[in-house]
């Protein structure tokens, strides 16, 4: 799907252009993709224009959204499909997503892209194939490809977060020069595509599931040693499982989860917020 190029507003980038006009100015200095640029917005009475485009102010815009020209209007980049799933602002300039008001990644105190990209570090992907099981946003990718990744491999289950991903500018474009066509981005449920891989494929894993009551079947035995197959001797693995409260869940992920991949062939350890392993 080709990526979106026109503006993003929330509702604070909507606020200051209408001040902006209403003090006057003839132009507004911002950005108008979620902080990977600044550029200046030309100010009329009627209209506000940008890369040679005009648009209406929008109307009154809600907090945590991020609008989109869908060509008649600023629509918010939302989707409903059996759940609803949206972008939302950050601090950061990054989004995240959520699903039914589930956060998606963690921002509370870093940048999802900062968060990402120590994730990658562990497991070294510079010259390497990437296996990115459960694609997102696409930010393992970005750090991947900026890491100077020799190919990733991202498999990426829901439509809709496809979709969120071609309206998100810091979301990495397969089709764009800058990838140098080293991301392959695919439609598919890993748990079912990964039987498909070849063995030994993959020099490093990027693992990042959604959360064991939703898809238990990315946590399961089985599914570890397919990683382990498709994984070289001496790759490596980072798996997101999170912090979950032992108190109120009654179980230690990460544990259990070091514990499978350990069963699988793999030296497993918590580290960060999920397991570091090592193919034995």
């Amino acid at each position: 799907m080709p990526h979106y190029s026109g503006p993003l507003l929330t509702r604070p980038d909507a606020e200051a252009l209408c001040a902006a006009r209403d003090a006057g100015a003839a132009a507004w200095t911002g950005s108008l993709d979620l902080g990977r640029s600044q550029g200046d917005a030309r100010l009329h009475a009627d209209a506000w224009e940008w890369r040679e485009q005009r648009y209406p102010y929008p109307a009154a815009l809600k907090d945590r959204t991020i609008y989109y020209w869908d060509g008649e209007d600023f629509a918010a980049v939302s989707r409903f499909t059996g759940s609803l799933i949206k972008l939302v602002p950050t601090d950061w300039g990054a989004p995240t997503f959520e699903i039914d008001g589930i956060k998606m990644l963690p921002t509370s105190k870093t940048s999802p892209v900062d968060d990402a990209r120590r994730k990658v570090e562990l497991v070294q992907p510079r010259g390497k194939q990437v296996l990115d099981t459960c694609g997102g946003l696409g930010y393992f990718a970005a750090c991947c490809l900026d890491a100077g990744a020799a190919q990733i491999r991202s498999f990426e289950k829901n439509p809709s977060v496809l979709w969120l991903r071609t309206l998100n500018p810091w979301s990495p474009d397969p089709d764009a020069p800058a990838s140098g066509g080293r991301l392959q981005l695919a439609q598919g449920d890993v748990s079912q595509a990964i039987a498909e891989l070849a063995d030994a494929s993959f020099d490093a894993l990027l693992h990042d599931p959604p959360r064991f009551g939703i898809a238990g079947e990315l946590y399961s035995q089985t599914f570890y040693d397919h990683l382990a197959r498709v994984l070289r001797r001496g790759g490596r693995l980072f798996h997101y499982t999170g912090s979950p409260n032992k108190l109120t869940t009654g179980r230690d992920v990460p544990r259990e989860v070091a514990k499978r991949l350990d069963k699988s062939g793999f030296k497993a350890d918590l580290a960060l917020d999920g397991v570091f392993a090592t193919k034995r």
